[in-house]
This record gives structure tokens, sequence and C-alpha cells, in this order.
């Protein structure tokens, strides 16, 4: 039986040094921005454009569309909480952070891993590219992703709001997570600890597999190609997921395959401001700047205005 006396959680922010909090604020409202007009702009451009009406460009938009959603998650509460003294959050606020959070974070994951397949598709097989990657099966690659998700997320959500929670509430975070949260319940949180890096890293390293095989058969249709130039071209469409797929697995893992300790906390709170700010700004970036499609379809859309 649930027997939680907590009502509401204190945040700890990011930092306690007042001094630089106007400062924080000012950059991490930046970054939100960026993520918001980045990714609005990809999910418009790739609608209004029919060139762009492509199994990548709409794997392309769900991925805009979890990276808005992800960095909404966190940064608004934070941008909120650097101008307050008292950072504090309901408990129902507390779960609903971590059912987002990580459902999101695992849409994203799995999500990245179809488009893998569908570059593979796309390299090996180009002649057969519309019919293998027709709009069923990517409605149903992309459907699957935000499915999955959502359950793997709920494991964790349901398992955290059963537990008691009767103080202290101070969060070692900026945000509700898993981890910062759990150090806080008056029980034992070894199953809860457990099921998170077992389940979590099974998603993370199962993905992550798939997706380096992806990898490993695109690099040996890559060797036949016989020009320098064609091999360049077909290396371009990778490049941008490539840069992508490092970002978040670098940061992910190393987050949620280590221990729980304080030191490993507060290291957390400063990694979290990679995959919530930084990421979500940087894909939109990355994805426009090295994509020659996209540079024209915006140029398009540009001087439509």
């Amino acid at each position: 039986m649930n027997q939680t006396s907590v009502n509401d959680f204190v945040l700890l922010g990011l930092t306690d040094l007042v001094d630089i909090q106007l400062s924080l604020f000012a950059i991490f409202l930046m970054f939100y921005m960026v993520t918001v007009s980045g990714n609005l702009s990809i999910m418009v451009i790739t609608q209004i454009d029919r060139s762009l009406h492509t199994p990548m460009y709409f794997f392309l938009w769900n991925l805009s569309f979890i990276d808005l959603c992800f960095s909404s998650v966190a940064v608004p509460k934070m941008l909120h909480d650097f101008l307050v003294l008292k950072k504090t959050i309901s408990f129902g606020g507390c779960i609903s952070q971590i059912q987002f959070f990580h459902s999101l974070g695992s849409a994203e994951v799995m999500l990245l891993t179809m488009m893998s397949f569908d570059r593979y598709v796309a390299i090996g097989m180009p002649l057969r590219y519309l019919q293998i990657m027709s709009s069923k099966v990517c409605m149903t690659l992309a459907l699957f992703s935000w499915v999955a998700g959502f359950f793997h997320a709920l494991i964790h959500t349901i398992l955290t709001a059963k537990l008691p929670f009767c103080g202290p509430n101070v969060v070692n975070h900026f945000f509700c997570d898993v981890k910062p949260v759990l150090k806080l319940a008056c029980t034992d949180t070894t199953l809860n600890l457990n099921l998170l890096i077992r389940i979590t890293g099974t998603l993370a390293t199962t993905s992550f597999v798939l997706t380096f095989l992806s990898y490993v058969c695109i690099s040996r249709f890559l060797l036949r190609i016989k020009t320098a130039l064609g091999r360049k071209n077909a290396l371009s469409t990778c490049s941008a997921h490539l840069t992508v797929v490092f970002l978040l697995y670098g940061t992910a893992i190393f987050t949620y395959l280590r221990t729980s300790s304080e030191h490993a906390l507060d290291q957390d709170r400063v990694i979290a401001v990679l995959f919530t700010v930084v990421t979500p700004a940087l894909n939109p970036v990355i994805y426009t700047l090295r994509n020659k499609d996209m540079m024209k379809a915006f140029m398009k859309v540009r001087r439509r205005l």
C-alpha cells in the first residue's frame, strides 16, 4: 500500500550559486528557443515541401517532434526555477515528469534505430527502397517506437509512484528523474534500481547493437561503390544521423548504467543538461546544415515569405 506523506518535492536545481542564476537563465532560454524554432521549422518544412515526403523525412519529422517535447518536459520548469527561491514540484507533477521524460527518451532511442534501418535500405537497396519502406511500414515502425517507449516508461513510473515517501523531499536534480527520486523513498529500492538498469540497459543496448549492425552493412555497401563522389554522397545521408546517435547514446549510457551514489547524481545533473538542453537544440542544426535537401527546402520556403 502506498504510504506517501510527501505532497511535493523540492528540486535542488542545477546550481545553488545565486550570482549566476540569471546568466544561466539567459543561456538556457536561448538554447530552448533554438530547440523550439529549429524543430518546428523542420516539422513545417518537411510537411509543406512535397519533395521531402519520403521515409527519411517522415522519421525526421518524428525525431523533431520528440526533441521538442523531450526538452519541454524539463527545460521550462528549470527556467522558471532559476527565477524563484523555492523550487517545488507537486508529487503528481514529479511522477508525470518521470513518465514523459522516459517515454520520449525511449521513443527517440528506438526511432534512431529505425532511421539507421532506413539508411541501410536506401543505400543497400536503392531500387527497392520505396517498396520496402512503404508508408505502412514507416507508420508501423514509428508507432512501435512511441508505444514501446510509453510502456517502458510506465513500468518505472508505476513502480516509483507506489513507493512510500515520508521525507526528506529534496530531489538532487533540476527535474524529477528516477534515480534521484528513488533516493528519497522510505524503503529498499534495490528492485527499482535493478529494473532500471536491466530494462533500460536492454533497450539501449539492443537499439545500439541494431544501429551498429545497420552501419556495418552500410559500410560494406559503401566499399562496393567505385567512385569517391558516390561514396561521399551516400555517406552524407548518414553523417547527421550518426552524429545524433553518438550524442544521445553517449550521455544516456553514462547516466543510466551507473550506480546512484551522491557523487554520481551530481554528475548526472550536469550530463542531463546535454540531452535535455543541448542535444535537442543541436539536432535541427545538424540535420539542416549537413543536408542539402533540407537547406534547399528551407531557402525555398524563406523566399516565399
